[in-house]
């Protein structure tokens, strides 16, 4: 029995020893991207070392309680909120990875997808996200990787609604319907032929 209760009393040491690896709340951190349909962006940001959640949902549009039936007539965007831990990704790296998941240069929309509900934007959490946005967004016209402009408008957040539960996760239900989707989209193919070797930058293999 004292031998049970001396490894029971080291165990607990042990974990004591060795914090959870999970991320605390508080340490936490949001960034909002919209870059087409969202069940696409939803797929490429989990598969992006370092984030932790993502939700679908819509913003940007001048109604309360958009769904998808009318979100786009109330003007708002199709997006994805990312819940990411910061010591792992920095935002300046999802910046780098949102911009070669989709083409930056399209101002009608995304792909087969048109509209402005499609569109891309990039929102802001707070200012320093802003500023940052601002800076990625100059560089990359400057740099000369693309062969037009950026479009892709860069706004302070407002309020996200998170989308019905069944686009949640969709890629991950639906999984036929969606590389069905994707493919006849023909997304992957026309970023590839934006961004070339820098296609998809930062997101893992899936």
């Amino acid at each position: 029995m004292k031998t049970l209760f001396a490894s029971l009393l080291f165990a607990i040491a042990l974990l004591s020893a060795y914090p959870s690896q999970e991320v605390r709340a508080e340490e936490q951190k949001l960034a909002i991207f919209a870059g087409g349909c969202f069940w696409c962006v939803e797929s490429d940001f989990d598969h992006v070392p370092g984030v932790l959640k993502t939700v679908s949902g819509y913003i940007g549009g001048n109604t309360d309680s958009p769904t998808y039936k009318n979100h786009s007539s109330g003007r708002h965007r199709e997006a994805v909120q990312i819940t990411y831990d910061p010591s792992k990704v920095t935002y300046k790296q999802l910046l780098h990875v949102f911009w070669r998941s989709v083409d930056p240069t399209d101002a009608g929309g995304q792909f087969c997808d048109r509209g402005h509900s499609y569109t891309t934007a990039i929102y802001g959490i707070d200012e320093e996200q802003l500023k940052q946005a601002v800076s990625s967004k100059a560089e990359l016209d400057k740099s000369g990787a693309l062969k037009s402009p950026v479009a892709t408008a860069i706004e302070k957040a407002g309020e996200f609604w998170p989308a019905e539960g069944y686009h949640q996760d969709y890629y991950k239900k639906n999984p036929t319907r969606y590389k069905l989707y994707r493919f006849g989209c023909r997304r992957d193919s026309n970023v590839v032929a934006v961004w070339g070797d820098q296609a998809h930058a930062g997101i893992a293999p899936h």
